[in-house]
């Protein structure tokens, strides 16, 4: 037998076995938390705000507040950051400035959550006075899920062949009618696989929201967009960490970590699904 194909054999293997591991790691965790976690769901749970000390009742306001601290995010990174990568990738000369300024963004995708978290106090909460509410919240998630979806959205446009756009200007087609008819819905489905990644961050944050729109406890609902809100990650912390009824709220926590780990896979559904829709487009 050739060495090259007693490597090509070992290269699989790994590859099978790395894939056996991650299968097995993540089956593990779905069934731990939907086993512990289902004990808890019910209609109430769903549709009531806790009470008694957070031992009864639901999370719905949790559920409310992680919903909108996470379409506010993406509301605001998601234009922001796909404005960017279109400057980034078209219309900038290839020189040592934009490098360094690609390198940068995403050096920034590795800064630890918590520093987003004392960021958005000190500009959002402080400076322009928003005060712990849903929009220094989502405004703060916003901008650290904003290098992912940069990074993603520039790979998804350096992507699409030199050919497509040059045929483009060819027949008469401005270089803005050429991104925004031929380059961007070519390169959707890779920036919404960005998107993606990214509402699953912006969901399960605890840091960020701790200092810039999370409470662990409201009467009601938010009212407005520069009202406090609850949100299941800190919500989960707090049962976790405090009050008087460690079993009870054990279980409550596992129930709200069902809840968002279904909330993600539901967003990001949605977004799968607008993304094979696109490919589908694509092809005819």
């Amino acid at each position: 037998m050739k060495k090259s194909n007693i490597s090509q054999k070992i290269g699989f293997f790994v590859i099978s076995l790395c894939l056996i591991a991650t299968l097995f790691f993540l089956g593990t965790i779905l069934y731990f938390i939907t086993v512990r976690g289902i004990r808890s769901i019910s209609w109430e749970f769903l549709t009531k705000p806790p009470s008694g000390g957070m031992t009864e009742g639901g999370v719905s306001p949790a559920i409310l507040g992680t919903f909108y601290l996470t379409i506010g995010a993406i509301l605001f990174a998601l234009p922001l950051g796909l404005a960017c990568a279109i400057y980034l990738t078209e219309y900038t000369p290839k020189n040592i400035v934009v490098k360094i300024l690609r390198i940068s963004i995403n050096n920034l995708a590795g800064v630890p959550s918590v520093v987003f978290g004392l960021f958005g106090l000190a500009v959002f909460v402080k400076f322009f006075n928003f005060g712990v509410s849903i929009l220094s919240g989502s405004l703060t998630l916003g901008i650290l899920i904003l290098p992912g979806i940069i990074s993603a959205s520039q790979e998804a446009l350096t992507a699409i062949p030199q050919s497509l756009r040059e045929a483009s200007l060819a027949l008469g087609a401005s270089k803005w009618q050429t991104i925004r008819k031929i380059v961007l819905p070519s390169s959707m489905p890779g920036i919404l696989t960005g998107v993606i990644l990214s509402i699953g961050r912006a969901a399960g944050e605890t840091a960020p929201i701790i200092f810039t729109a999370a409470v662990f406890y409201m009467h009601g609902y938010p009212k407005s967009i520069f009202s406090e809100v609850m949100a299941l990650p800190y919500h989960i912390y707090g049962l976790m960490t405090e009050g008087t009824s460690p079993e009870k709220q054990t279980q409550i926590a596992y129930g709200c970590a069902l809840i968002l780990m279904f909330f993600v896979l539901l967003l990001s559904a949605i977004a799968i699904y607008f993304r094979q829709k696109q490919r589908r487009v694509q092809h005819g």
